[in-house]
């Protein structure tokens, strides 16, 4: 289920006045890519609260100088960091596994760059070429 900023609920009219801008220029910025809002059957534009609030920060970017070109440009920087922001967190995730695994004995091993392949002592960095890059690769213990 979609959050409620997230619900397409507010048509072009509605949408305009809560963002205190004219419909056309809604239009245009939905043909820019800015704000992309999604269609009801008919073709008919809806857009949500997310919508309307993006809109309000293009107004005030808009307002302070920055021209469109830039906003896009501010826009798709901000959907990188976010993305980035995602990325770290799960390789964080990752990284407390591997850390929990070497701590309960489990076998983890790395391959070097030039494809030596050791395995890491527990809480310990990898034997050969401590600062090469490696690929960590995990194989539970088996009861053997």
């Amino acid at each position: 289920m979609a959050l409620e900023s997230d619900r397409p609920v507010f048509v072009i009219s509605v949408a305009a006045e809560l963002a205190g801008m004219h419909p056309q220029t809604l239009r245009q910025y939905d043909r820019l890519g800015l704000v992309q809002p999604s269609r009801a059957p008919g073709k008919a534009r809806r857009y949500s609260e997310r919508d309307v609030q993006k809109l309000q920060e293009i107004q005030e970017l808009s307002q302070s100088g920055v021209s469109l070109e830039g906003i896009k440009r501010v826009i798709d920087l901000e959907h990188q960091v976010e993305a980035l922001k995602a990325r770290n967190a799960e390789l964080l995730r990752e990284n407390e596994a591997l850390i929990h695994r070497l701590r309960d004995g489990s076998r983890v091993f790395a391959a070097g760059a030039s494809g030596d392949i050791v395995h890491l002592a527990r809480g310990k960095r990898p034997v050969a070429r401590p600062r090469s890059q490696a690929v960590v690769l995990y194989r539970p213990k088996t009861g053997k």
